[in-house]
């Protein structure tokens, strides 16, 4: 059997060590930007007309039972919703939802751009599993996370809460 030389284990371990760092060097990491456990259904005056991040909510009320999910810096957005349906407690009339990031960035930080995923199935209760992997612009500046409707650009959640009690959460 012949032995290695601590020189030479040096080298290797050297070696190994610069591979590594090249290596680590071209891979992007991937970061959490976002992660939340509530959204804000369309209601009061963000219904039909008014527009956030160039997205106008639906011409109806929508409320939702929970949503939670995350944000990544490489673009992967999961969002899981239980119970979004018409404000009056009419069942959704949708079959698919979709997701959608708005971020600013540096090309014109006072245009929005926004990202939407393709369509995921949902039922009359409004429960849906959204996963996609999005490319994101490179800055994404103050991400807003949407669920839109399958078959028309309006939202009907948005990030953001409602404090039911009026106060301080």
């Amino acid at each position: 059997m012949r032995r290695i030389g601590i020189g030479s284990l040096c080298l290797v371990t050297a070696l190994g060590l610069l591979a590594g760092t090249a290596t680590g060097a071209m891979h992007v990491q991937k970061v959490l930007l976002t992660a939340f456990k509530g959204m804000y259904g369309v209601d009061g005056p963000f219904v039909g007309s008014t527009v956030i991040r160039g997205v106008e909510g639906d011409e109806a009320p929508w409320i939702l039972k929970s949503a939670h999910g995350s944000l990544t810096s490489d673009g992967h957005l999961i969002i899981s919703v239980k119970g979004l349906i018409f404000k009056d407690g009419t069942p959704n009339d949708e079959t698919q939802f979709r997701g959608l990031v708005s971020c600013l960035s540096e090309d014109d930080p006072n245009t929005p751009v926004n990202v939407p995923t393709a369509g995921f199935p949902t039922n009359p209760r409004g429960n849906a599993e959204i996963n996609a992997k999005l490319t994101l612009p490179n800055p994404c500046v103050a991400p807003v996370i949407f669920i839109l409707a399958g078959s028309e650009d309006k939202w009907f959640a948005v990030s953001g809460f409602e404090n039911e009690t009026g106060g301080p959460s």
